[in-house]
């Protein structure tokens, strides 16, 4: 099974677990999420993970593609390019703002406890891609919370998360 699959099913984008994480994150940034349409983008926006061997390499980040075409189609191109933008990279190639989405996206993983993300990342294998692409100082080395890779598990996830707080308190 591919990572991106394990991602959804089980992993940091379980589709049990992040949604409403996402939901809960919209909440304290916006309010509450009263339109339905934005409860199907917390749900679909992830959805191109599915069958992707990678989460940070050229395969993962199509995975908005998946999610974009779905709302696109349902509700409209501004409902696509807000799934879509939910991509920091994304945006950034298309020059444009990272959609609200992106910041709730974001903030949600501080809503995580630590050991059940991390229980879920380690199953998934998703934690060693992660930590090696900050190892390499990836495409978000200028973001600095790749600088805690070589720390445990724990500090590493508490770093990101600091700086999870920090980007969205600066961005939203």
């Amino acid at each position: 099974m591919k990572i991106g699959t394990k991602s959804l099913l089980f992993g940091a984008h379980c589709i049990f677990i992040h949604p409403l994480l996402v939901a809960a994150a919209w909440w304290r940034l916006y309010g509450f999420p009263s339109d339905p349409r934005l409860w199907l983008a917390f749900i679909v926006h992830d959805w191109g993970y599915w069958g992707k061997p990678n989460m940070d390499g050229p395969e993962g980040e199509t995975h908005v593609e998946a999610g974009a075409r779905i709302m696109a189609r349902l509700f409209g191109p501004e409902w696509g390019e807000f799934t879509r933008y939910h991509s920091r990279y994304y945006a950034r190639k298309d020059g444009v703002a990272p959609s609200r989405l992106c910041y709730a996206d974001k903030l949600s993983l501080c809503f995580e406890w630590d050991w059940c993300y991390l229980l879920r990342v380690c199953l998934t294998g998703e934690i060693r891609e992660y930590r090696a692409h900050a190892e390499r100082g990836g495409k978000y080395a200028k973001d600095s919370y790749l600088s805690g890779a070589s720390t445990s598990r724990r500090e590493w996830l508490r770093t990101v998360k600091r700086f999870m707080l920090r980007y969205v308190a600066a961005n939203y």
